[in-house]
């Protein structure tokens, strides 16, 4: 059986500088005041010009980055390929609304996909829509509201990018992910990775789409894909996660007065995942799964159902995925019993990508006992290699 306890396993890739570094940047994530201070002070900072951007660049951005472009996570990837673990690289860079901005977007995401056409170390590569689309736009479409004529124009061109970038990971043989969004957006994120799975995912899974399983609707439609791939013969891609809004959508539900879309409880949450797990494991005939997960159990769980079900753990049908910088017991204690393990790796400009840094430090703060397990391993592993000296 596989221990997420090994912590020799887990940090074999860190040198004793780079775990005191990861340590020390835990504790002062572990506190909800700094994080705020950082949150207010770094933004202006970097707007001031002020000489700010090699400390990041050092602390927080090489702990969760791979680099700030695609060729500077190349040392990433050698690093990672060197314990069977993959990267997933993603373009972290956010809110681009001008039609330049988009384009270079979507340039970037079809780089990072030509990237990894020849390199079995990249198994996957991954976009957001609402990084290649107009947020309100997105978001009338999943209302069911009548667009104009205009609206519907531009909407085809959304799609169009969407094609683009599926036909090149289809034509690079690279399967693509599409990440799940805010609620209010994502249905119409789900009907256009069904259209593009229509398309690509006829002999095995180019498209998939992601579900967050923190919402209790997520089950019924993991059903209803299930469906449609028997109906259509096709292999439904489907990357399974708990969430990322939270907040926001709880938030949102209160303020406009409907039901909230996510779980009342973490539990119901954690089973909801669980139950996706197993369902697909039990129609893997039309499913590619990545569980992208931080949670030990589950992961543990996906193991076992995989061997009940026959599901050989080098099966490229069936990976697992964590975010770089986080959770190496899992990835590493995973990749070193042969399981299909990446990790997801953020580049892009140190400025442009500060909001998935505020947002990954506000994350790790958040979420309960998250820090404190990081710090935990750490200081476990810390101690054995000075006993070992």
């Amino acid at each position: 059986m596989i221990s997420f306890e090994n912590t020799e396993i887990a940090f074999k890739s860190k040198s004793e500088f780079q775990l005191k570094k990861a340590y020390w940047l835990f504790k002062i994530i572990s506190s909800p005041t700094l994080v705020k201070l950082g949150k207010i002070i770094t933004p202006i900072a970097l707007n001031l010009r002020l000489p700010i951007k090699k400390i990041i660049k050092s602390t927080i951005f090489s702990q969760f980055c791979g680099g700030e472009s695609i060729k500077e996570c190349s040392t990433t990837i050698d690093t990672l390929a060197r314990y069977r673990i993959g990267t997933i690289l993603d373009y972290s860079v956010e809110g681009q609304e001008s039609l330049e901005g988009v384009e270079n977007t979507v340039r970037e995401i079809i780089g990072t996909i030509e990237r990894g056409s020849n390199d079995t170390n990249i198994p996957f590569a991954v976009f957001k829509v609402s990084g290649i689309a107009t947020f309100s736009l997105l978001e009338k479409v999943s209302s069911n509201i009548i667009l104009s004529e205009d609206e519907q124009k531009e909407f085809l061109q959304i799609e169009a990018r969407v094609n683009r970038i599926c036909q090149s990971a289809f034509d690079c043989n690279l399967p693509i992910f599409i990440d799940a969004e805010e609620s209010w957006i994502q249905k119409a994120i789900d009907d256009i990775a069904l259209k593009m799975m229509l398309v690509f995912n006829k002999k095995r899974a180019i498209v998939y789409n992601t579900l967050q399983m923190y919402r209790w609707d997520r089950m019924t439609y993991l059903k209803f894909c299930s469906d449609e791939a028997k109906k259509y013969g096709i292999i439904y891609g489907v990357k399974l996660v708990r969430g990322a809004y939270m907040e926001k959508e709880r938030l949102r539900a209160e303020k406009l007065g409907y039901k909230s879309p996510i779980h009342a409880s973490k539990e119901d949450c954690d089973k909801d995942f669980d139950t996706a797990l197993e369902f697909i494991c039990e129609n893997h005939e039309s499913f590619a799964l990545c569980a992208g997960t931080h949670n030990e159990i589950s992961s543990l769980f996906l193991t076992q159902l995989m061997k009940s079900k026959g599901i050989s753990c080098s099966d490229e049908r069936f990976y697992f995925a964590q975010l770089l910088g986080m959770s190496d017991h899992i990835s590493f204690n995973l990749s070193n019993s042969s399981f299909n393990v990446a990790k997801y790796v953020p580049y892009g400009p140190v400025k442009e990508v500060l909001p998935y840094l505020l947002r990954r430090a506000d994350e790790n703060t958040s979420v309960a006992g998250q820090t404190g397990r990081e710090l935990s391993l750490i200081q476990k592993e810390k101690m054995r290699r000075k006993l070992f000296k």
